[in-house]
């Protein structure tokens, strides 16, 4: 019997993550990638001697890239090393204030009460909230398919379905910080968490205080070669394992014969599968590749609210900043009307929250001598046909007289080179639909029941991973939309090379 076949259709991290997965499973696999490198959203940028993660900067469960390995036999730390950070993030507040968001829970409580006169007891309380959310939610919600009857049959489900209440899911993130803390300051630190899946922590349930745990009990780290060594380790691990790549190679088509699965279509060929896998916007999957099958088309689905965006600019520093750290916050002074700008009138607000990342600061060759380079990032709303080029204008010269202001001294004439990403080359370069980072967002206590799910319902041998389906988006989901795929995919019979 011939080895079964996957295609999967795009080399983001999930995908990538697919394929070793199938790979160890027993298939043949091949990935078709329409850029020139893989990673998608993680890729790299280089200019002018400085060398930029493109795009997610934060670590968090490295665990789950080094099962990968683990599953394949190999030993992680011959593929990938890491280091755990002591600050995961430093913030920078309109009244002066700035604050060390230390991984460990005593000493960030302690911080917080020395900085902002919140008690301590506030803030360790509040993280022992977001661990129960974790232990309800972890294992059923985020490491299983939800759209599976066998998911709901388990005891450990039953479980978490009693214990729905407890996630928090009939109030905003917002209510609840407000009601945990008495400081502003520290209701908009954990306010903040809403846009690590592109939401508005004035809408989106607060079930999503489960992401400081992440950081502050699984720690936040930093790659030892950059966040691109994800992927570069990862696929290496595929190659070693037989997965084949095709760079510059658009997908044209998901091709069925029946109700099932035949293969893909390029340019060039017809590619046979018996299974295919997007790991690429759901939109762009049915609107692109199933074009030609509006029936299967989940029109609820696709018309969900997308995530919001962001704007980067990545510049060359001549200077280094020794306040700064790897991650670093500076905040609106209006947090509510920042979120109402992205919203509710798709637009940029004129005092925005400022992200910088800095890999120079653990990684120097990234920078040149005494340089530095600035990953330089704030939210804005997905693609609706505005005016970006305003828009970034208008952005740029408001993000560099906040940054001078705080940090004592004219930027502009630091910034020896520059380069954007913005909505429109989000969409084009990574096939997320309006440039939403996350794809649909989280604005609504049922969103995590809401994602498209991991396998099609109407067709054989069709499968999804990625950011904009189920668990969601960022690495560490990613990875586990990875894991579900394989665990739901069935196991090929066993294949014997001819002699």
């Amino acid at each position: 019997m011939p080895q079964q076949k996957a295609v999967i259709i795009g080399a983001g991290i999930a995908g990538i993550a697919a394929a070793i997965r199938l790979a160890v499973k027993g298939y043949s696999v091949e990935v078709f990638e329409a850029n020139s490198y893989p990673g998608g959203k993680l890729s790299e940028i280089e200019l002018n001697g400085y060398r930029f993660d493109a795009g997610p900067s934060l670590l968090t469960m490295p665990q789950y890239i080094d099962e990968l390995f683990t599953l394949a036999g190999k030993i992680p730390a011959n593929y990938f090393k890491y280091q755990k950070l002591d600050v995961v993030c430093k913030y920078f507040y309109p009244d002066g204030t700035k604050l060390n968001a230390y991984a460990d829970t005593k000493k960030f409580a302690e911080e917080i009460n020395t900085q902002t006169g919140e008690p301590a007891a506030s803030v360790v309380n509040y993280l022992a909230n977001s661990r129960d959310i974790y232990s309800i939610t972890n294992h059923v919600f985020l490491e299983r398919s939800l759209h599976r009857l066998q998911t709901y049959m388990r005891w450990d489900t039953l479980r978490s379905i009693f214990r729905f209440p407890q996630i928090d899911p009939f109030r905003t993130m917002h209510k609840a910080n407000s009601k945990s803390f008495k400081d502003k300051r520290v209701v908009q630190l954990f306010d903040r968490y809403a846009t690590y899946n592109g939401s508005n922590p004035y809408q989106a349930p607060a079930t999503l205080n489960v992401i400081p745990h992440l950081e502050h009990h699984f720690g936040a780290y930093f790659p030892k070669g950059g966040m691109y060594s994800v992927t570069q380790s990862l696929v290496k691990l595929a190659e070693e394992l037989g997965v084949k790549f095709h760079y510059n190679t658009n997908v044209d088509e998901i091709v069925l014969e029946g109700i099932k699965v035949k293969g893909i279509k390029t340019k060039a060929e017809l590619i046979a599968a018996d299974i295919v896998i997007p790991n690429m916007d759901i939109w762009f999957t049915y609107k692109k590749l199933l074009k030609n099958h509006p029936q299967l088309h989940p029109q609820k689905t696709l018309g969900q609210e997308r995530s919001s965006s962001a704007l980067i600019f990545y510049w060359g520093i001549k200077k280094n900043f020794h306040q700064l750290d790897l991650h670093n916050i500076f905040f609106s002074a209006d947090y509510k009307s920042e979120f109402d700008h992205i919203w509710q009138q798709h637009g940029i607000y004129h005092d925005p929250t400022v992200y910088i990342n800095i890999s120079s600061k653990y990684k120097q060759d990234d920078a040149p001598a005494g340089c530095e380079n600035w990953f330089v990032m704030i939210n804005v709303p997905a693609n609706n046909g505005q005016d970006w080029d305003k828009l970034i204008a208008g952005a740029r010269k408001n993000i560099q007289q906040k940054l001078s202001g705080i940090l004592g001294g004219d930027i502009t004439p630091l910034i020896a080179c520059e380069t954007i990403l913005d909505p429109r080359s989000i969409e084009t370069k990574t096939s997320s639909y309006k440039g939403s980072i996350y794809g649909t967002s989280s604005n609504n206590q049922f969103a995590a029941f809401l994602r498209h799910a991991n396998r099609s319902s109407k067709v054989e041998g069709l499968y999804f991973c990625g950011g904009s389906v189920h668990p969601g988006g960022g690495i560490p989901l990613c990875l586990l939309s990875a894991k579900i795929v394989a665990d739901l995919t069935p196991t090929p019979p066993p294949f014997f090379a001819e002699k």
